[in-house]
């Protein structure tokens, strides 16, 4: 029988870590609060600590002074809490395909010292659950040196990949505060527009990735007369559980994982993290399975559901940067257009407002400059925005600008159909 540790303060947790340390972060809403700060408060004997991360919820000081001088973060992704780091330069950005994380940490180019995460407690096997966040984290703990768990009682404990045993946890400490939350806001007109847009192209039968926000929010309203969608996706929110409530997502078409909703993380509200605790039909899985192409394309209608930050006349999507800024992350954007594009029947689809809140058009003759391409306009099928659908595969230039300034704000059609003229004769 495994003799159980007790637990021990915050501050005791992170004793393991040590100057030079390369130290995992839990990802999205199982980053562990207690631990990071405890971490922030070593400043004074700590030199040299690289975080690693992907998106992150709640403080993260550690680019501030006085904690400059001891930690870095190196992400994967720019979340909310770090982006001015990133964007200032204190702080600095991976960017890589969300699927090829796990094997940067397995294959040893990124060794990992430390894992920090936030677990389930213990069942009465001695296994603790990664809950909510599988995605990278658990090839983090397989490859960390040390492992240091927040254990949270509100963690969920789910099924699928995310399970740790007791023996392998150096040291652990107790969190009992609720879990970061994301509740979004109602879609707007122009978001719903797109809802409507996007559910006219989804099959009965189809297989959905989707991300989170008011778009995905807004699509999956519209499938309520839909039948037998199953959802394959890196992440899921709360806008699935009416429709696994309303049989409308069952699963039943799926060759990968029948009559289960597979997933690499969640986040949303204390709603959708009380439906996959414990839920048979949810498994959570390593990312780097989930977000296979070679997984994704096995299943029937794949429409992989993405944002876009702007989109120019060629088709080019920039998704993670304004300019040279750096905003998100390359994500699995890729990986699921990719995916989507080689199943029978799939359709990658990029979903975005013709306009920003000012009234910028996001539909340009060129990207910004600096502006990274996070999918290019090859991969590119489909372009929604509130004024309609623009397909793009297979279409050469001229006809790709004038689909896709069909489906621009009015108010900039002409100075994207002068650029189209001077550039491509049309």
């Amino acid at each position: 029988m495994t003799q159980v540790k007790p637990y021990v303060s915050p501050g005791e947790a992170v004793q393991v870590v040590r100057s030079g340390h390369r130290v995992f972060l839990h990802t999205a809403a199982a980053t562990p609060s207690a631990l990071v700060q405890a971490l922030a408060d070593r400043y004074q004997e700590l030199s040299d600590v690289e975080l690693v991360s992907a998106h992150t919820e709640g403080p993260m000081p550690f680019e501030e002074p006085p904690f400059a001088d001891s930690f870095y973060i190196n992400t994967f992704f720019v979340g909310a809490n770090v982006r001015k780091y990133v964007q200032n330069g204190s702080a600095s950005y991976i960017p890589m395909f969300l699927s090829e994380i796990p094997r940067h940490f397995r294959s040893g180019e990124m060794p990992l010292d430390v894992a920090m995460v936030t677990v389930s407690p213990p069942d009465k096997h001695g296994y603790v659950s990664l809950g909510i966040s599988v995605d990278i984290s658990l090839a983090a703990c397989q490859t960390a040196q040390y492992i240091i768990a927040e254990v949270n009682p509100h963690m969920p404990r789910t099924h699928g990949d995310g399970v740790l045993h007791i023996s392998q946890i150096h040291a652990w400490s107790w969190n009992p505060n609720p879990l970061p939350e994301y509740k979004g806001h109602a879609p707007t007109e122009a978001e719903t527009a797109i809802g409507k847009h996007i559910a006219n192209l989804v099959e009965d039968g189809s297989t959905l990735q989707m991300g989170i926000g008011s778009i995905p929010d807004a699509v999956l309203a519209q499938l309520g007369n839909h039948k037998d969608l199953g959802v394959h996706t890196e992440m899921f929110s709360d806008g699935v559980i009416p429709l696994v409530q309303n049989g409308v997502i069952n699963n039943k078409k799926k060759r990968i994982y029948p009559n289960k909703i597979v997933t690499g993380f969640v986040f949303g509200s204390q709603k959708v993290y009380d439906f996959v605790d414990d839920n048979p039909i949810i498994r959570l899985m390593d990312v780097s399975w989930v977000n296979d192409t070679r997984i994704i394309r096995k299943n029937p209608k794949v429409v992989a559901i993405n944002s876009a930050i702007e989109v120019d006349m060629f088709g080019q999507v920039c998704a993670d940067s304004i300019g040279t800024k750096q905003y998100s992350g390359v994500g699995g954007q890729m990986d699921f257009v990719r995916g989507a594009s080689l199943a029978e029947g799939g359709k990658p689809i990029l979903a975005l407002p013709s306009v920003t809140q000012k009234g910028v058009s996001r539909i340009v003759p060129f990207l910004k400059k600096g502006a990274s391409v996070v999918t290019t306009r090859a991969h590119v099928h489909y372009v929604v925005t509130e004024y309609g659908v623009a397909y793009l595969y297979g279409k050469n230039l001229q006809q790709r600008a004038k689909a896709i300034i069909k489906v621009a704000h009015p108010d900039h059609r002409e100075n994207l159909e002068k650029a189209a003229h001077e550039v491509l004769g049309i």
